[in-house]
């Protein structure tokens, strides 16, 4: 009994103090640092709570163990092993207060204006730094393309959270799902209930690795064409990048992290009006008579999918969704968003390709001139190397659940011990994707190729194809003729184009792979 009540109070005091880190995130949020940066966007806000969580799931395994050694009810069939999700029931030995302690805890409700920073931050990143090389390949029509893809990942991202719903008896409309992956498993279920959310979690894995891989590129390039006179090369600063990233391997969570999200944020949208500006000064020398109604056959596939995945936001949008305070300003939350980011892309890939026409970069600072362009480039390593924990965390994170901690599902052993530290091949692991972010950097430094690959498979995956599959097999009965016409419309086209720029990015790698290897 003694030994209960020590749990019970423990557990209550845990609470407590989580309700005064709940407060304190709820400050952070309304001066915007909920809002996580990172371009691939993936919900990394959801990140600061899995350690706490995990705290959470042991201390009602010992409630539940405990009460039943005090001779309490036995647990209910099924209910021996917390469940991640929170759909689990309570356990029966906790008393009534502890346990509305556990389950009352939730996310700090977020604006329209806070969920629209997040989208912001996701869509409007420092990979928009390859837009200008995008147009160098389209002209016109690249900017045909940015448009364009706004108004097809806007619209996606509506119909995916429409996927979340569904009438109730009452002809009610209720949230019956809370996340991609459930979406993904209710249009395959009942003959294979877990496959779409495999997909699901492969693609996301894949983009959120390429992210880091991304990161560790452009750091190692910006870098170099930074210190042209040092004798360093790119490989080498991308050495160097990654022995400062490899303490992220250590990583319980990121609340330290994401204190700085904003900062890193703030300095990226000065770091595009220092480009922007230094543009209109030389607006007398612009070259409009290059900007062409042609493409490169060989190289615009590649640029649709650097524009596709300058927009990639749907991973995250139903817990953001889930989370805002009024979700019915969600639609026109995605609007405004959307349209200002299709401005301002817009904007930035004319100006700048205008500036510099046919000798612009794959990264666009790098056609800065010498005396800015080291203190420019050196704050984009900066939020390159800040930003990197965010998806590296999160990919940790899926490959964990998905692999080691899916209860009898898992594939492997459990990586956390019964006290729920991190085993010593769980870290090995942990710093071997680490290591692979460098090697793939190194063999295949070209941000522009890596960034049209991800774009092109999982980017146009993820907000092209399967929210428009997903919303015509769930919704297909209650859908307008426009309405399926356009999820048609949007499946085929984006089917192409992930094709056509997955093959096209895939022969420059190859390419680029073998030059390195003779080298």
């Amino acid at each position: 009994m003694a030994t209960l009540l020590r749990s019970k109070l423990s557990n209550v005091a845990t609470s407590v103090s989580h309700k005064s880190q709940a407060k304190m995130s709820g400050m952070f949020a309304r001066m915007g640092f909920q809002a996580a940066t990172d371009e691939e966007a993936v919900g990394f806000a959801h990140c600061d709570d899995l350690d706490m969580e995990h705290r959470q799931g042991l201390q009602m395994d010992i409630l539940k163990s405990e009460g039943s050694e005090e001779g309490g009810e036995p647990p209910l069939e099924g209910d021996i092993h917390y469940q991640r999700d929170g759909t689990g029931p309570l356990p029966p030995s906790a008393s009534k207060e502890a346990c509305s302690e556990l389950s009352g805890q939730g996310k700090p409700k977020i604006t329209a204006w806070e969920a629209g920073w997040n989208v912001t931050n996701a869509i409007q990143g420092m990979f928009v730094l390859g837009l200008p090389y995008a147009i160098l390949h389209g002209g016109y029509l690249g900017l045909f393309l940015i448009i364009f893809a706004a108004v097809v990942c806007c619209y996606t991202g509506k119909i995916l959270i429409a996927c979340l719903y569904e009438e109730n008896e009452d002809g009610e409309i209720v949230r019956v799902r809370d996340s991609y992956v459930d979406i993904a498993n209710a249009c395959c279920a009942p003959r294979f209930p877990t496959l779409g959310g495999r997909v699901v979690n492969v693609a996301q894995i894949i983009e959120l690795v390429m992210t880091c891989i991304l990161y560790v590129v452009v750091s190692g390039n910006l870098m170099y064409n930074s210190f042209p006179n040092l004798p360093v090369s790119q490989k080498s600063w991308s050495i160097i990048a990654t022995a400062v990233l490899l303490p992220c391997a250590f990583l319980k969570n990121l609340k330290a992290v994401s204190k700085f999200s904003l900062l890193c944020t703030l300095a990226h949208f000065v770091i595009n009006i220092l480009v922007i500006a230094y543009c209109l000064s030389r607006a007398r020398d612009w070259a409009w008579d290059k900007v062409k109604f042609y493409i490169d056959v060989k190289k615009f596939p590649i640029s649709i999918g650097i524009i596709v995945f300058s927009y990639t936001s749907q991973i995250f949008l139903p817990s953001l969704e889930g989370n805002m305070q009024n979700p019915k300003e969600f639609h026109c939350m995605m609007n405004w968003t959307h349209i200002a980011a299709c401005i301002l892309k817009g904007l930035f890939a004319l100006v700048a390709y205008l500036t510099w026409a046919d000798e612009t970069k794959e990264v666009i600072t790098d056609n800065l001139p010498s005396t800015i362009r080291a203190v420019v480039n050196i704050f984009l390593v900066a939020k390159a190397l800040l930003s990197y924990p965010l998806p590296f965390f999160a990919a940790v994170e899926v490959l964990e659940r998905s692999l080691f901690q899916d209860g009898s599902r898992a594939f492997f052993p459990n990586c956390y011990g019964g006290d729920g530290r991190l085993k010593s091949w769980g870290l090995t692991l942990r710093c071997a994707l680490v290591v692979f972010t460098l090697l793939m950097a190194i063999y295949v430094p070209h941000f522009a190729l890596l960034m049209g690959l991800t774009g092109s498979l999982t980017g146009a995956g993820l907000c092209f194809l399967l929210p428009s599959l997903f919303h015509l097999k769930l919704l297909w009965r209650k859908l307008l003729w426009h309405h399926v016409f356009f999820d048609v419309a949007i499946f085929v086209i984006g089917g192409i184009c992930s094709v056509s720029g997955f093959i096209h990015s895939l022969e420059g790698l190859i390419e680029a792979f073998r030059t390195n290897a003779e080298d």
